[in-house]
């Protein structure tokens, strides 16, 4: 890999490709190149870990055609929004194992639809050995970049998520520093706790482009620090010793500012989500002919992420993100 070229990270896989978080859709990642990948980490009720991006996964999982779970649909607030479906947290990891994965957005991605409800959803131990089996057959070393989901919600229900997180690192072998581990969220809070607890990661504080941290929110109300207050440089000050680095919304980047530049003068890295191809993913000044699922000149947004000097990139498709970053 040239030098300073970022790490490519799988996202959910390679979701966009195949549906998100399916057991293909991180096989076909590793073999596509990538450094690492991305699940995303929810809980059941009884305390599994499965990869799903939000707990609620009606469109996501084929639930809504099993008769058995009609009456588990209900309405929830979750982080503060108000969303009706199904959750992980009202099914055992034996109902749920039940449960065909989907592709998301069918409408742009067509070929991933096409592997709708063949594959099961899986744990987070699952993922660990596909990863650790991955490098092994493919002769290098594959990281893991772990999201923690609404870690005060589940709190809130009686569900910690940093225990449980913790036990399945240390059962699996990737909680010593051994195997190449980055451990992510949006809430700074769950992040502290499994640094206590003693997992070897590189700690990265997801940033989103307006908001506040539900965490925070919760606890100190409107006067919490926002998100965009957390990239000022006072505010990246605030950071150092707590985590190793962000990972900022790439609208962040898009338009001129000092966000990488001064996170690197504090020792962070700076990582961005999500490279995407899809005219309906690109800024508006990338978007090419045709319709949402069309390709763009996605090469263009990419370039300049690149040229702001990140550390690591989210891509939905593999293939473009190594080809590209390190091309």
């Amino acid at each position: 890999m040239p030098r300073n070229a970022p790490l490519v990270i799988g996202h959910r896989g390679a979701s966009g490709y195949r549906p998100e978080h399916s057991r293909s859709a991180y096989e076909l990642a590793l073999a596509m190149g990538v450094d690492a990948v991305e699940p995303d980490v929810v809980a059941t009720g009884d305390g599994v870990l499965v990869v799903r991006h939000e707990n609620e996964i009606s469109g996501t999982t084929d639930v809504a055609e099993h008769p058995e779970f009609a009456d588990r649909r209900t309405t929830k607030r979750i982080d503060g929004q108000a969303l009706t479906g199904w959750f992980t947290e009202d099914f055992t990891w034996a109902e749920l194992s039940t449960l065909r994965v989907r592709e998301r957005v069918p409408e742009l991605r067509h070929s991933s639809a096409s592997f709708d409800s063949a594959q099961p959803i899986l744990r987070l131990v699952d993922v660990l050995d596909i990863v650790r089996d991955g490098s092994a057959e493919h002769g290098r070393e594959i990281g893991v970049v772990l999201e923690i989901k609404h870690a005060t919600y589940f709190e809130s229900i009686g569900l910690d998520l940093a225990p449980l997180i913790a036990r399945d690192l240390r059962a699996a072998g990737w909680a010593d520093g051994e195997l190449p581990l980055i451990i992510e969220s949006f809430e700074s809070t769950v992040l502290a706790q499994l640094r206590a607890a003693g997992i070897a990661a590189s700690y990265v504080y997801l940033i989103e482009a307006k908001g506040r941290p539900y965490d925070l929110l919760v606890a100190q109300g409107k006067q919490a620090l926002s998100y965009p207050a957390t990239v000022t440089p006072a505010g990246l000050d605030g950071l150092v010793g707590r985590v190793d680095g962000i990972s900022v919304s790439k609208r962040m980047l898009l338009v001129p500012n000092s966000i990488v530049a001064d996170a690197h003068a504090r020792g962070l890295t700076v990582f961005t989500w999500t490279c995407r191809p899809e005219n309906a993913f690109l800024a508006p000044e990338f978007r090419g002919a045709g319709g949402r699922s069309d390709y763009g000149d996605y090469e263009g947004e990419w370039q300049a992420i690149a040229r702001a000097g990140v550390d690591g990139v989210f891509v939905d498709h593999p293939d473009l993100g190594v080809g590209f970053f390190r091309g």
